[in-house]
């Protein structure tokens, strides 16, 4: 009998995943356990937590999200989101990359970071990156709000962001750490220090209108659970 369920299932169409970037990384190496897991193979998408809001707040077809644990929150009380399907599922905190082999200059404290920002030629972060916000508060905080101005450069995504790093385009990427340890030829230089930092926090729900309603509540049971 089990046998036979478990058949049936993995013949049928994929869960429909759209995810944040900052969970990318995570998800591609998780992808086959969680097929495993559930029975049933995962049709992933990854973007900003910003563009998938917009895309299910359009009436894009998913089965589950995993975005900010905000924007979760948000869906849900519109409706699009089931509630009781909600779950905490990870978080990151930010982080600064540079290009592999790169000069390494001192970020562990407030004056250290902010001399670090000064001196770079140009930064870069995702326009519409969950961490933008925190960032541009750094900024101000840190009275330089002005001078770094011209040496931002708005990527269109983490990914542009911390590819620009590797090629040389942009001195230094501020993104999560989740969107900065997959990338080949860039380096974590560091943390923001403890005043600046922020957690940015996960949760992953079902669509309100998934006709895979087992499926969904397996699969992110599975990435709340203790295995993962």
């Amino acid at each position: 009998m089990c046998l036979g369920m478990l058949s049936a299932s993995a013949q049928a169409g994929p869960l429909r995943l759209l995810v944040s970037n900052g969970l990318k990384g995570s998800m591609e190496a998780l992808h086959a356990e969680c097929e495993q897991a559930i029975g049933r193979p995962l049709a992933i998408q990854f973007g900003s937590t910003a563009s998938v809001k917009k895309r299910i707040e359009t009436g894009e077809a998913f089965d589950v999200t995993m975005i900010t644990v905000q924007a979760i929150d948000d869906l849900i009380k519109q409706g699009v989101l089931a509630g009781p399907s909600r779950a905490n599922i990870g978080r990151s905190e930010l982080g600064i990359g540079i290009r592999a082999g790169a000069p390494r200059p001192d970020v562990s404290t407030p004056a250290a970071l902010k001399e670090a920002l000064l001196k770079a030629r140009s930064i870069t972060y995702p326009q519409d990156g969950a961490s933008r916000g925190d960032i541009e508060r750094m900024f101000d905080r840190l009275g330089i709000a002005a001078a770094m101005k011209p040496k931002i450069i708005l990527a269109p995504g983490s990914g542009p962001a911390t590819e620009s790093v590797a090629a040389g385009k942009a001195a230094m990427v501020l993104t999560l750490f989740s969107e900065i340890l997959p990338v080949h030829g860039v380096e974590v230089l560091g943390p923001l220090p403890g005043e600046y930092q922020t957690d940015i926090r996960f949760a992953a729900a079902a669509s309100a209108t998934s006709k895979n309603a087992d499926a969904t509540k397996a699969l992110i049971a599975y990435l709340a659970g203790p295995k993962v």
